[in-house]
């Protein structure tokens, strides 16, 4: 058990989170405090009384991390993301709620809203999370939207305005108070600002001001110095991506790695991919980027596959010859490793066309089926170190490695891959509607795609479009439109 008074006086006295460790390094419980001296202090204070579970804790603890920021506020979002990360077994334990919290942003609906949910969907919008304390990520985003004020009417839209639109918490697109394009714009602000991105922001809300002032627009001016004031009075830092605070090499997945492959430095920016079809119909690819050990959404990609057919070894290839062209390792820089979803018919295809572009990153996969490390034998990026625990199988070209399934190492793996599938069904899905949606709508001359979608919409198919009256196809989108339309449909 760990000798508390040895480190008393060296904990920063500040908020932050702190990670308790076990004899073997490894994270067991994270927390968060207001002030991290008096919050240590209370696990080993010997009079104070503890439950079963918390005196097992204390017990277990040999070492323990931290990690200082400017708030409480801070404080909890990134405990929830590292809780995320590592998953520790008395986090698990001492939790009595049990379901997490997200935070929904439906940015691209004609009336954003932004929403705390437990399950997040494919619906297209951005979600932000898990979180395991629904009611105090309420509470951030009730500060937060004193900065960048949001709508929360999800379900019905108001006729007039509501209570918030006149206290300045909501921005009124009721009434028109706020454009639909600026309010996207504040929007994009609050997701900027939950990303970390908290000083880059400022300094654009801030030339913004002045630009404004300048040319005269007094109004907007006094609009964005009063967010900029209300976001320094907020003194948050609020860390999704965790990467101004925590050290890479305090990340066990990270570490592990770096070890397990014989890479001199961690693994900073990891990418992973996938590939989605439909029995070869719709075929698209993903290319998702894990920065410092967290999803770095910016930095994603999407393809659609030009080779038809259910192939994914040469969708595969397809997609990594893409990736490692000139043009785009110019503006997207090389990973420090590929992590590629499936066995060794993906990897090995990977590995060819990784070759032959003259590329020496390092390339793994992992397959879904037993979660197996899938390393080559003959990739000289990689100098294998077995791991001290789990089982090794070899074959002529490659090493499997199956890892317990509590190892930070194939957490890490799994989140990557998880998210790159995701990512890659949620192309596809798009792909997939856009096509069932094709139809002789498309070849009506002068009619657009807004126009299609919306009529598509309101009749439901275009059998309903072909047997709709005139007036009704003119009231979605006017009389000459729908004249054009009916007289093309009735000739088909």
């Amino acid at each position: 058990m760990l000798e508390f008074d040895s480190i008393r006086k060296t904990i920063p006295k500040s908020p932050g989170v702190y990670l308790f460790k076990n004899n073997k390094g490894k994270v067991i419980y994270i927390g968060k405090a207001a002030f991290l001296p008096s919050r240590l202090a209370q696990y080993f204070q010997k009079g104070r009384p503890k439950d079963t579970k918390t005196t097992l804790l204390v017990q277990d603890i040999v070492s323990v991390d931290w990690i200082t920021v400017d708030s409480e506020l801070d404080a909890l979002f990134l405990e929830a993301e590292l809780v995320r990360r590592y998953q520790p077994k008395y986090n698990i334990l001492l939790r009595d709620d049990k379901s997490t919290a997200y935070v929904r942003i439906n940015l691209k609906s004609n009336h954003p809203t932004v929403m705390i949910t437990r399950r997040p969907l494919d619906d297209k919008a951005d979600y932000f999370g898990p979180y395991y304390n629904a009611s105090s990520v309420r509470k951030a985003l009730q500060l937060l939207r004193r900065a960048f004020p949001y709508s929360v009417h999800y379900k019905q839209i108001p006729k007039r305005a509501c209570l918030q639109s006149h206290l300045g918490l909501c921005p009124g697109l009721e009434e028109e108070k706020t454009s639909l394009a600026d309010y996207r714009q504040n929007l994009k602000k609050l997701i900027q600002y939950l990303k970390g991105n908290r000083k880059t922001l400022q300094v654009q809300i801030e030339k913004d001001m002045k630009l404004a002032a300048k040319q005269q627009q007094f109004e907007r001016a006094a609009q964005l110095r009063n967010q900029l004031h209300t976001l320094k009075s907020l003194n948050k830092q609020i860390v999704f991506g965790d990467r101004e605070f925590l050290d890479i090499s305090k990340d066990a997945g990270l570490h592990g790695l770096s070890i397990l492959l014989g890479i001199e430095k961690a693994p900073y920016r990891i990418e992973g991919y996938d590939i989605s079809h439909m029995q070869g119909t719709d075929n698209t690819a993903s290319m998702v980027v894990f920065t410092n050990g967290m999803p770095d959404k910016t930095e994603y990609r999407k393809f659609k596959m030009r080779l038809p057919g259910n192939n994914d070894f040469a969708h595969m290839s397809e997609v990594i010859t893409r990736r490692l062209q000139k043009k785009h390792i110019k503006n997207w820089g090389l990973p420090d490793l590929f992590l590629i979803d499936g066995g060794k018919g993906q990897l090995q295809a990977a590995l060819e066309t990784r070759n032959a572009a003259g590329v020496k990153v390092p390339m793994i996969g992992l397959a879904k089926r037993e979660e197996e490390i899938i390393i080559s034998k003959h990739d000289s990026t990689i100098i294998f170190h077995p791991p001290e625990e789990g089982y090794i199988t070899e074959t002529t070209d490659f090493i499997r490695i199956t890892l317990p399934k509590e190892e930070h190492i194939i957490k890490l793996l799994q989140r990557i891959r998880d998210e790159s599938h995701r990512f890659a069904v949620s192309y596809h899905s798009v792909l997939k509607v856009k096509r069932q949606t094709a139809s002789v709508l498309d070849e009506i001359p002068g009619i657009g795609p807004k126009t299609r979608q919306k009529l598509v919409k309101a009749f439901g198919s275009v059998s309903a479009v072909k047997s709709a009256s005139l007036s009704d196809i003119a009231a979605q989108i006017g009389s000459q439109k729908a004249k054009s339309i009916q007289q093309y449909l009735q000739k088909d």
